[in-house]
C-alpha cells in the first residue's frame, strides 16, 4: 500500500472519526480506522459497532493499492500537528506498520491486519429520500438540547423523527424531550415519502451535526427496520435506531395558556443568564414575578446570594412562576427571531414557548416548585 494525500482533507476527516470511535474500547480493532486504497480512491472508515463513519477521498494519488488499520487518535494527533497544506505519504513497508512521513517528519505506526475490522453491507435501497443539509441541520439543532441523559429510560435518550401530515401539507416532525422540557420543530416536504418513525441516538445526531455544518447540498436518507444511512457527496453514515416507543408528546403541548408575554429576545437571554450567575450550578430557579408589561427576573441562592433584574415586556396579567434558567437559555439561543413568546397559564403549568420568526418550532417547558 502506498499513497499520498493532503494535510488538511485527513485532517477533517480523521477529526469525524473521533466523534465515532470510543475512547475506552475493550476490542483494540474499535480505536482503529481502516484505510483502504483502491480504485484511485482513499477510504477511511471508524466504527463503535452502533455508529459506521465512511469517508472518501479523490483527491489522492495511489500508487500501491492495499488496506490496513491503525490507532485513529494516535494518527489523528500526529496528522493535525503536521503543517497546514503538507503532502503525507504513507506506506506499508510490513504487515504490522504503517509508515508516514512528511517533511521533516517520519513515523512508524503499529497495525492491525484490515480482516478484522468489523464491517457490514446491508441494502439499503428501499426507503431513500432527499433533504437539504441545512434544514436537516436547523432540525436537529432545534430540538437536541431537550435529548433526555436519563440512561433507564433509554427512548428518550434521541430525537424522534417522523412523517406528519397537517392541512394536506407533508413535515418531517422531529420531536425530543427528558419530561422537563419538549422541544418540537418540522420542515416542509414536497412530497410523502416512504418513511418508518425512528428514534436518532444522541451521539448519532451530534455527529451527524458536525458533518452538516460542514456541507452545502442535498442529503440522501434510506431507513430499514433498526438502522439509517445518511449519505453525503463522500461520507456516510450508518447508524443503529434507538428500540423502543416514543411517547405521545402531542397531549405534553399545553392547549390552555392564553397568558401571552412577549419579550425581546436578546434583551430577556442576557437578563435570565446574568440573573442565574449567582446559581453555582444552575439548578436555582429563576423566578419571574409578572404584572401588566413588567417581568422581575430574580434568583436567590442560600450559598452564594441573590441577583433581580427588572425587564419591559408585553403581558396583561398578574403571575408568579420559577422555571430553570439552563432551560430557558437553551431555548432562547435556538430561536431566530428578534422576540421570544411565552403562553403561561398558572404558577404550577408547562409553558409553551414560541419563536414569531419560525412557526414550525415549538417549545413546553415545565415550571420549577416554590
Amino acid at each position: 500500500m502506498k499513497f499520498s494525500v493532503n494535510q488538511q482533507d485527513l485532517q477533517k476527516s480523521l477529526s469525524y472519526c473521533q466523534g465515532v470511535i470510543e475512547k475506552r474500547s475493550t476490542l483494540p480493532i474499535l480505536s482503529n480506522i481502516l484505510l483502504d486504497a483502491s480504485n484511485s480512491k482513499l477510504t477511511v472508515t471508524a466504527t463503535d459497532l452502533d455508529l459506521i463513519f465512511i469517508h472518501q477521498f479523490s483527491n489522492v494519488e495511489i500508487y500501491e493499492e492495499g488496506k490496513t488499520t491503525t490507532s485513529s487518535s494516535i494518527m489523528y494527533d500526529i496528522v493535525r500537528k503536521i503543517p497546514s497544506g503538507s503532502k503525507i505519504n504513507f506506506s506499508n513497508p510490513s504487515e504490522n506498520k504503517l509508515q508516514l512521513d512528511s517533511e521533516k517528519s517520519l513515523f512508524n505506526l503499529n497495525c492491525i491486519n484490515a480482516s478484522e475490522f468489523p464491517l457490514t453491507d446491508e441494502n439499503f435501497n428501499e426507503n431513500e429520500f432527499y433533504l437539504q443539509s441545512k434544514e436537516l441541520l436547523k432540525l436537529l439543532n432545534k430540538c437536541k438540547f431537550s435529548i433526555s441523559n436519563d440512561e433507564t429510560r433509554h427512548y428518550l435518550s434521541g430525537i424522534f423523527l417522523h412523517q406528519t401530515n397537517n392541512d394536506e401539507k407533508v413535515f418531517l416532525t422531529a420531536a425530543a424531550t427528558d419530561s422537563h422540557r419538549m422541544s418540537i420543530s418540522k420542515i416542509k416536504l414536497e412530497n410523502k415519502i416512504n418513511f418508518d418513525p425512528v428514534i436518532l441516538p444522541k451521539k448519532t445526531i451530534f455527529q451527524l451535526c458536525s458533518l452538516l455544518e460542514d456541507y452545502e447540498g442535498d442529503i440522501k436518507i434510506s431507513n430499514i427496520k433498526s438502522k439509517i444511512k445518511f449519505e453525503f457527496n463522500n461520507s456516510v453514515l450508518i447508524s443503529k435506531l434507538i428500540d423502543g416507543k416514543f411517547p405521545n408528546y402531542i397531549q405534553v403541548v399545553p392547549k390552555e395558556n392564553q397568558k401571552k408575554l412577549e419579550v425581546d429576545l436578546k434583551t430577556f437571554l442576557n437578563s435570565v443568564d446574568r440573573v442565574a450567575s449567582v446559581s453555582l450550578d444552575k439548578k436555582d430557579g429563576v423566578k419571574f414575578n409578572l404584572s401588566k408589561d413588567n417581568l422581575n427576573l430574580s434568583v436567590n441562592n442560600t450559598n452564594s446570594g441573590d441577583g433581580k433584574e427588572n425587564l419591559l415586556v408585553k403581558f396583561d396579567h398578574d403571575l408568579e412562576i420559577s422555571f430553570n434558567s439552563r432551560y430557558l437559555i437553551d431555548v432562547a439561543s435556538q430561536l431566530d427571531g428578534d422576540f421570544i413568546e411565552m403562553y403561561l397559564n398558572d404558577t404550577s403549568s408547562p409553558a409553551l414557548i414560541r419563536d414569531p420568526a419560525d412557526f414550525d418550532s415549538i417549545y413546553v417547558v415545565m415550571p420549577m416548585k416554590g
